[in-house]
């Protein structure tokens, strides 16, 4: 009798953690799945891409149900430690293996919180690549460079990475066009040219308050920024409505400039080095220098 009952006890303790296992297990799911339903929705992917995460969640609960089965119950003990051994390295490898991909989607995640950027922005990352963010998941980044290519970057890498962003409040952005001229040009003249071809261009935008308007203050300001061993270096503020008038603003002004300082005789700086040749007096007696 003492036997049976123990069995039956064993059975019944059995049954109850994998009921709470069970309970555990989809409530675990369902929780996951709203969330990764959400991230993707703000990712613009599909969430089923993502039911892995929901699967690996849910073997986790059932192992961990396993292990306190075989812990509780003494006649299954000693079979368990050799069982959840022989598991528990290759729980090590496979959790060394996938390592990079869980960091890569824990990044991508914080990417959806904090919103670094999102879809359709303009950005530079690091030093290396520069572009329109095409697509965001929850594993890698992928931005359309100016040469239409994709770039793909795993998340885990751009959180680490300076990200400079030209459209996370406003597209508008202050083109600085630096143009260096001789020292024998006239500065007052250089200045007035390139303000003047600025505010022809079509893409120029006037991003003055009424305040500065009413005192006076100039759509494009120009100012003698520096003074270098060879050149006068000017420097005109250009505001544009993003990144890419603001990269045509820039062009044309360095065209458009160059012409008018020609016609003007305004001449663009280069290096020059000065050599002084020191001749030997002829009525100097000559020393012997061997």
């Amino acid at each position: 009798m003492t036997t049976w009952a123990g069995y039956w006890h064993d059975l019944l303790f059995a049954i109850l953690v994998f009921t709470v296992a069970i309970v555990i297990a989809r409530s675990l799911r369902y929780a996951i799945g709203q969330s990764v339903k959400v991230a993707s929705t703000k990712l613009k992917v599909d969430p089923t891409k993502y039911n892995f995460l929901k699967n690996t969640v849910e073997f986790i609960v059932y192992i961990v149900a396993l292990i306190v089965i075989f812990n509780s119950i003494p006649k299954l003990k000693s079979y368990g430690t050799a069982l959840f051994a022989g598991a528990g390295v290759l729980a090590a490898i496979v959790g060394f293996a996938s390592q990079a991909a869980f960091s890569n989607i824990v990044s991508g995640v914080f990417i959806v919180i904090f919103r670094p950027f999102s879809v359709g922005d303009r950005v530079r990352v690091g030093q290396l690549y520069a572009g329109d963010v095409e697509d965001i998941t929850l594993r890698h980044t992928v931005i359309k460079d100016f040469e239409n290519r994709r770039i793909v970057i795993p998340n885990s890498v751009i959180n680490n990475e300076t990200i400079i962003n030209s459209s996370l409040t406003s597209e508008r952005l202050c083109m600085f066009v630096e143009i260096g001229i001789s020292f024998d040009s006239d500065v007052d003249q250089a200045m007035r040219i390139m303000q003047e071809e600025a505010m022809k261009h079509p893409e120029c935008e006037d991003n003055r308050t009424p305040e500065e308007v009413e005192d006076g203050t100039p759509q494009v300001i120009v100012r003698l920024i520096n003074i270098t061993e060879t050149a006068l270096q000017l420097r005109a503020y250009a505001w544009a409505k993003d990144s890419g008038a603001g990269f045509r603003v820039k062009c044309d002004m360095l065209r458009n400039v160059k012409k008018r300082f020609d016609e003007v005789g305004i001449f663009l700086a280069y290096p020059q080095r000065m050599i002084y040749v020191k001749q030997q007096n002829p009525f100097e007696p000559k020393t012997d220098r061997a």
